[in-house]
C-alpha cells in the first residue's frame, strides 16, 4: 500500500484542497490571477491557431476579429454599410450590446502604493490569430506591470483586492468571455470592439457562417424555397372579373414595392435538408437565408447557448442579470437620407410608415418578410379590421341620421315638450330641491330619440353578424397567408422542434433539484408541478380579485362623488347652478372614470406580468398566454365597470318617494334622465372611447417612447466620463443606431387596445350608433402610427413563425357572442323600446303613441312624504295635491298604493322575451352565417392538395433523375476500368461523399435535369 504522502497525484490533490481552504476567505473580496497561465481557448479562427507561447500570461480569451484599438487604420477601416465585419464581407445577423467599466487600481493586501493594473485595451487578435505588436513585447509590459506580492494563498497566485462593485463587473467580464467562448464552439463568428475608455458601451458582432445556417435550418425544420415551380390555378367565372376589375379600381392605392415577376407562380417549399441540397434553388449562399430568417437563427443559438454561473440559461438570463445590456438584430440600414442606396426599411418606411400614405393598402408580404410571419399576421388582421369597420361606419352613420330626420315627428319627445301638459315632478332631492315641470327636460328627450329609436334594434342585429362576418373573413384571410407564406402544416413539421424552456423556469426547477438533492439523477422528465407553483397560483387569485374590487371601489367611489356633488350643487343659491346639476355632474364624473380607468390600466399591465412571472411557467408561448388573459380581464373589467353601472343598475334601487334608498345617511341613491339612462350611457361611452383612443393609444405611444429614448440618452451621457475613444469612427454604424432605439416588448399592447375598441365598438353600440366611425378614423392612424414605430422607433423584433393570430382570436370570438347578450339587454332594459312596443300595441286606444308619456308617469300624494323632506320655501307648495314620478305603481287612491302595477309585469315579462328571442335569432343567424361562409377558400383548399401532389412527384422524379446519374457513371466505370465489385462500392461511396460536399458539383449535375 503507498503511503498518501508518497504519492504525488494525492499530494496535488491534499495540496490543491488545503490552498482553497485557505484562500476562500479572499474570494468575496480579492480577485485570483494565475500567473504564466495559458488562455489559449481550442476554437477554431478561420482555420488559424495562435501558438501557446505568443499566449502566455493573457487571461483573454481569442474573440474572431477583436482588433486593436491602436492599430493604424482602424478607425477608418469600418463598414460602408454599418451591416457587415470590418471585412466588408461577412454579414452582422445579430448584435449584443453590454456596459464595461475598467478596474483603475487594484490594491494587494497589505500595498499602500496602488498599480494601474488592468487588461490591456492595446491585446488585439484578429482572425488569423496574430497581434499588432510582437509577443515578446507585449509580455514585456506585462510582466513590467504585474507585482508579486506575498500573501497566504495558493503559489503563482497574485491576490488583488477588489471592491465589490469590481467584484461584481469582474464576474461579469468573465461571464461574457465565457459565453462568446461557447458561441465560437457553437460555430458563430464574432466581431467586438475593443474596450479603450475607463468605462463604455462595447458591441459583440455575430455573424452566423452557411455551415451553422444550414445545420440550425435542418434543426429548425425552416422551409426554404426549393427549385420546382408550380402553377396556381385562378377562380374563374364572374369571380375573377370582378377581381380583375377590382384591382384596376384600387391600382392607385397599391404601394409601389417589389413584386413577383409572375403572381400565377410559386416557388414548391420544403424544410431545409442538407443531404437534400441539390433540391433548393441555391444561387448565392449568403443570400439563400434572408436576413430575418438569419437573425432569427442566432437568436435560437444564443437562447440555447449557456455559461456555467448557476441560473444561467441563455442569453435571456444573462440579459436579465445586466450581463449584457440587449441583443438584437440589426435593421436593413436608415429609413431615410438622400442616398440612392434602397433597402426593405427605407421602402417601408416610403410606402407605409408614414402618415402621408394613409389611403394605400398595407405591402403585408414585405411586412412579413421583414419582420416575421406574427407581426405581419397582426398588421394583417389590424388592415381587415379597419376595412371592416368602413361599411358598420356608414350603417352607423345612416342609423345616427334617421335619429335625426325623425326626431320632429317623436310623439313622446313632443308630449314631453309640451309646456301644456305641465306634468309636475316630484323632487329630485330632499327639502332643498322644488317641484319641476316635466317639459324643462325637453333637451334631453329630443336627444335621447337620436340614439333610442326603433333603427337601434336593427343596427344591433346588423352589428352581431358583421362581428361573425369579420371572423369568417379573418380565418379565410389567415388561411389564404398561410398557404402563400408557407405555414400550411407549421405544426407537424416545427412543432416537432422541441420549445425552449424560459429561464425563470429553468432556474425554479434547479433550486428544487438542489432542495432535494436530485441534481445528479438523470431525470430529464423532471418537472414543476402543481404543488410547486401553489403560491403562485393562491398570489393570482387573491391578487386579481382584490385588483377586480378596486376597479369597483373606484366605479363606487364616481358614484359617491355624483351622488355628493349634485346634492351640494343642488343648495346652491345660484340659479344657473342648480339648473345645470345633472350636466355638471355627469360630465365631471365622467372625465374622473376616464383618469381613473388610465391610470388603472397602467398599474393592470404591470400587475398582469408580475402574477405570470411567479406562475413561472414553462414555455414562451404558455407565458404569454397566460399573460394576455389576466391583462384583458383586468383592463376589460376596468374598461367597462362605469359602463355597465350606467347601462344596467343606475336608476334601478333609487325607491319610490315617500320611501327613497339613501346611502350615507342622507344622500338618495342617483336615478336616470327623465329621458331615460341611454342618453348618459351614450355620453359615458363614447368620452371613454375617444378618451383611450386619442390619450393611450395615441399620445402615449407616441410620447412614452421618445420620454424613454431621452431618458436612456441622457443617462448614458452622465454615466460615461468624456474620453477620447480611438475605435469610435465619425459615423455612427448601424448597431449604434439601433441600440439607442426603444427595445420590442411584444405585440400585447398592440392587439390589447384593439380588442378593448372591439369591444367598445360591439358590446354598447346599441347605445352609441357612431362608434364605429370613431374606431375607423382612430384605425387609420393607428395602422400608420405603429407602422412608423416599428420602422423608426423600435429595435427590429426577432422574426417568431406563427400561423395564426393565437388566443386572441378566441377572446373576439367570445366578445362577438357577449355583445349578443349585452346589446339585448340594453335594447330591453335601459331604453325604452319594450315599454313604447307595449303601450303601442296593448294600451294604447288609437294603435299611436300619444298617451304614452302620461302612462309612464306614476302619481304620488304629496302629503305621504316623510316629515322633513318637503320642499322649503316652495311657491307651489300649497298648489300642489299630486306630484308625478316615471315608475310602474299603483296610485295613492288604490287600494294597494304604491305597490307595482299590472303594466310593470307586463312590460318585464315582455323585455325577458324580447332578450330570449332577440339572443336566440341572432345566435341562429351568426352560426348561419359561419356555416354560409367556409373557413379556407376553395381555390387555397385545391392549391393545398395541389402542392402535396407536386412535391410528392417532384422528389420522385430528383430521385429517379439522381439514379439514372449514378447508375450511368458505374457503368462508364465499369466500361473504362473493368474493375471489380469492390472498386465499384469504393467509387459508388465517394461519388456520394462528393454529392454532400460544398461545392455543389453535383447539384450543377442535378439541376439540369430538375424541371424549373
Amino acid at each position: 500500500m503507498i503511503a498518501a504522502s508518497s504519492h504525488p497525484t494525492l499530494n496535488r490533490q491534499k495540496t490543491a484542497k488545503s490552498e482553497r481552504n485557505s484562500f476562500s476567505a479572499y474570494n468575496s473580496k480579492y480577485l485570483t490571477v494565475p500567473q504564466n497561465r495559458t488562455s489559449f481557448h481550442s476554437s477554431r479562427i478561420n482555420g488559424a491557431f495562435e501558438a501557446p507561447s505568443c499566449l502566455e500570461s493573457f487571461s483573454s480569451s481569442i474573440i474572431n476579429n477583436y482588433l486593436d484599438g491602436t492599430q493604424e487604420g482602424a478607425v477608418d477601416k469600418v463598414s460602408p454599410s454599418g451591416m457587415h465585419f470590418r471585412d466588408s464581407k461577412r454579414k452582422v445577423d445579430y448584435v449584443l450590446a453590454y456596459h464595461y467599466r475598467k478596474r483603475l487600481a487594484r490594491h494587494p493586501p497589505g500595498v499602500g502604493s496602488p498599480e494601474l493594473m488592468h487588461r490591456s485595451a492595446s491585446l488585439a487578435l484578429v482572425s488569423n490569430g496574430g497581434t499588432e505588436k510582437g509577443c515578446a513585447e507585449t509580455q514585456q509590459q506585462e510582466s513590467g506591470r504585474r507585482v508579486q506580492h506575498e500573501q497566504p494563498g495558493p503559489p503563482g497566485v497574485e491576490v488583488i483586492e477588489l471592491s465589490p462593485l469590481d467584484a461584481l463587473e469582474e464576474e461579469k467580464r468573465l461571464q461574457r468571455e465565457e459565453y462568446e467562448r461557447n458561441l465560437l464552439e457553437a460555430g458563430l463568428e464574432i466581431e467586438k470592439d475593443p474596450e479603450n475608455k475607463t468605462q463604455g458601451l462595447s458591441f459583440v458582432r455575430i455573424h452566423a457562417p452557411w455551415q451553422v445556417l444550414s445545420r440550425e435550418a435542418e434543426l429548425l425544420k425552416i422551409k426554404m424555397p426549393t427549385k420546382k415551380m408550380y402553377e396556381i390555378t385562378e377562380e374563374g367565372g364572374i369571380l375573377k372579373t370582378l377581381n380583375e376589375i377590382w384591382c384596376k379600381l384600387t391600382e392607385p392605392l397599391q404601394p409601389q414595392v417589389p413584386q413577383q415577376e409572375n403572381n400565377n407562380m410559386k416557388s414548391l417549399s420544403y424544410p431545409f435538408s442538407r443531404e437534400k441540397i441539390y433540391l433548393y434553388n441555391i444561387k448565392d449562399k449568403d443570400t439563400f437565408f434572408d436576413n430575418a430568417t438569419r437573425s432569427r437563427i442566432v437568436r435560437e443559438i444564443l437562447k440555447r447557448t449557456t455559461t456555467k454561473a448557476r441560473d444561467s440559461m441563455g442569453i435571456g438570463t444573462l440579459i436579465a442579470n445586466n450581463v449584457y445590456d440587449a441583443a438584437y438584430p440589426l435593421h436593413d440600414g436608415e429609413y431615410e437620407g438622400q442616398n440612392d442606396d434602397m433597402n426593405e426599411r427605407k421602402l417601408l418606411y416610403r410606402e407605409w410608415a408614414r402618415y402621408g400614405v394613409f389611403y394605400k393598402f398595407q405591402p403585408i408580404n414585405l411586412i412579413r418578410k421583414y419582420f416575421g410571419e406574427k407581426i405581419g399576421l397582426y398588421f394583417a388582421w389590424l388592415g381587415l379590421y379597419t376595412e371592416f369597420l368602413i361599411p358598420a361606419s356608414v350603417v352607423g352613420i345612416i342609423v345616427f341620421l334617421y335619429g335625426c330626420i325623425t326626431i320632429e315627428s317623436d310623439i313622446p319627445s313632443k308630449e314631453m315638450c309640451d309646456q301644456r301638459n305641465a306634468f309636475t315632478m316630484c323632487p329630485l332631492c330632499d327639502k332643498f330641491c322644488d317641484y319641476w315641470n316635466l317639459s324643462s327636460a325637453c333637451a334631453t328627450a329630443r336627444a335621447s330619440h337620436l340614439f333610442d329609436n326603433p333603427a337601434t334594434v336593427f343596427f344591433s342585429i346588423f352589428m352581431a353578424l358583421w362581428a361573425t362576418m369579420f371572423l369568417e373573413h379573418w380565418k379565410r384571410l389567415q388561411m389564404r397567408l398561410s398557404y402563400f407564406w408557407d405555414l400550411t402544416g407549421l405544426e407537424e413539421e416545427e412543432g416537432m422542434v422541441m420549445e425552449h424552456s424560459r429561464p425563470e423556469y429553468e432556474t425554479k426547477l434547479l433550486q428544487k433539484k438542489l432542495k432535494h438533492k436530485t441534481i445528479t439523477t438523470e431525470n430529464s422528465d423532471e418537472k414543476l408541478t402543481w404543488s410547486d407553483r401553489m403560491p403562485g397560483y393562491a398570489a393570482n387569485f387573491g391578487l386579481i380579485l382584490f385588483m377586480i374590487m378596486l376597479t369597483f371601489s373606484a366605479v363606487f367611489g364616481v358614484i359617491v362623488y355624483r351622488i355628493t356633488t349634485a346634492a351640494a350643487l343642488s343648495f346652491s343659491t345660484n340659479e344657473t347652478t342648480r339648473s345645470n346639476v345633472r350636466v355638471t355632474v355627469t360630465a365631471t364624473a365622467v372625465i374622473i372614470n376616464l383618469v381613473v380607468i388610465l391610470i388603472l390600466d397602467e398599474i393592470y399591465g404591470a400587475v398582469a406580468k408580475w402574477l405570470t412571472e411567479i406562475e413561472v411557467p414553462k414555455t414562451e408561448k404558455t407565458f404569454e398566454e397566460r399573460l394576455i388573459m389576466k391583462a384583458f380581464l383586468l383592463k376589460f373589467v376596468n374598461s367597462y365597470a362605469p359602463i355597465f353601472y350606467v347601462a344596467f343598475f343606475k336608476g334601478r334601487f333609487v325607491g319610490r318617494p315617500g320611501h327613497y334608498v339613501y346611502v350615507f345617511d342622507g344622500y338618495r341613491m342617483e336615478e336616470c334622465a327623465p329621458g331615460g339612462c341611454l342618453m348618459e350611457l351614450c355620453i359615458q361611452l363614447s368620452i371613454i372611447m375617444l378618451g383611450k383612443q386619442l390619450i393611450q393609444n395615441n399620445l402615449f405611444e407616441i410620447g412614452i417612447p421618445k420620454l424613454k429614448k431621452l431618458f436612456r440618452k441622457l443617462k448614458d451621457e452622465r454615466t460615461e466620463p468624456k474620453e477620447m475613444d480611438t475605435n469610435q469612427s465619425k459615423d455612427p454604424q448601424q448597431w449604434d443606431l439601433d441600440y439607442i432605439l426603444e427595445p420590442f416588448t411584444g405585440l400585447t399592447p398592440e392587439y390589447m387596445e384593439m380588442i378593448i375598441q372591439f369591444g367598445f365598438v360591439t358590446l354598447f353600440v346599441a347605445s352609441f350608433p357612431l362608434a364605429p366611425l370613431f374606431a375607423l378614423l382612430n384605425n387609420i392612424i393607428e395602422v400608420r402610427l405603429d407602422a412608423k414605430k416599428f420602422v423608426t422607433e423600435l429595435r427590429r423584433p426577432d422574426t417568431v413563425r406563427a400561423k395564426d393570430i393565437g388566443i386572441w382570436y378566441n377572446i373576439l370570438s367570445g366578445i362577438g357572442k357577449l355583445s349578443v347578450i349585452i346589446n339585448a339587454f340594453v335594447i330591453a332594459v335601459t331604453s325604452d323600446f319594450i315599454p313604447r312596443l307595449m303601450y303601442q300595441y296593448a294600451y294604447s286606444q288609437n294603435g299611436t303613441m300619444h298617451g304614452f308619456i302620461n302612462h309612464t308617469l306614476s302619481y304620488f300624494n304629496v302629503s305621504h312624504l316623510k316629515a322633513g323632506t318637503q320642499p322649503e320655501n316652495s311657491p307651489f307648495a300649497q298648489d300642489v295635491l299630486f306630484c308625478r314620478f316615471k315608475d310602474y305603481r299603483e296610485p295613492p287612491w288604490s287600494q294597494n298604493q304604491y305597490e307595482f302595477s299590472k303594466q310593470y309585469w307586463a312590460v318585464l315579462s315582455a323585455r325577458l322575451a324580447f332578450v330570449i328571442l332577440f339572443q336566440n335569432l341572432v345566435m341562429f343567424l351568426s352560426v348561419l352565417v359561419d356555416w354560409m361562409i367556409p373557413d379556407i377558400p376553395k381555390d387555397i383548399s385545391e392549391q393545398i392538395k395541389k402542392e402535396k401532389s407536386v412535391l410528392v412527384d417532384f422528389f420522385l422524379k430528383e430521385e429517379h433523375e439522381k439514379l439514372k446519374l449514378i447508375e450511368s457513371i458505374i457503368t462508364r466505370d465499369k466500361q473504362n476500368h473493368k474493375s471489380g465489385t469492390k472498386g465499384e462500392r469504393i467509387r459508388a461511396a465517394s461519388f456520394c461523399q462528393f454529392n454532400r460536399s460544398q461545392k455543389g458539383s453535383f447539384a450543377s449535375f442535378s439541376s439540369q435535369h430538375t424541371e424549373v
